[in-house]
C-alpha cells in the first residue's frame, strides 16, 4: 500500500474535524501540529486494515457481477446433442 498523500485542503479538512472531534467528545484541546500527528498515526497504524477490507469489499463486487456476466452467458448458450 502506498502512502497516502493529501493535499493541504485535504488535511485542512481533516484536522478540522480531529480538532472538532476531540473538543466535542473529549473537552480536549489540541492543536494543528496534534491533530496532524494524530492523523499521520492512524494513517500508518490503522490505514492498512481499512485498505484490506475496501480491496475485499471491491473483491467481492467483482465476484457477484462476474458470476452475474456467466449465467447471463449461459442463457445466450442454444441446446445441441454436444455435451459439455
Amino acid at each position: 500500500m502506498a502512502q497516502i498523500e493529501f493535499s493541504e485542503l485535504e488535511l485542512k479538512i481533516l484536522v478540522d474535524k480531529v480538532t472538532r472531534h476531540m473538543h466535542q467528545s473529549f473537552e480536549i484541546e489540541v492543536d494543528r501540529f496534534e491533530a496532524e500527528f494524530l492523523i499521520s498515526f492512524i494513517s500508518s497504524e490503522l490505514g492498512p486494515y481499512y485498505y484490506n477490507r475496501g480491496l475485499y469489499d471491491a473483491q467481492a463486487v467483482l465476484d457477484e457481477r462476474m458470476e452475474a456476466i456467466r449465467a447471463a452467458i449461459l442463457e445466450l448458450e442454444e441446446p445441441t446433442e454436444f455435451e459439455k
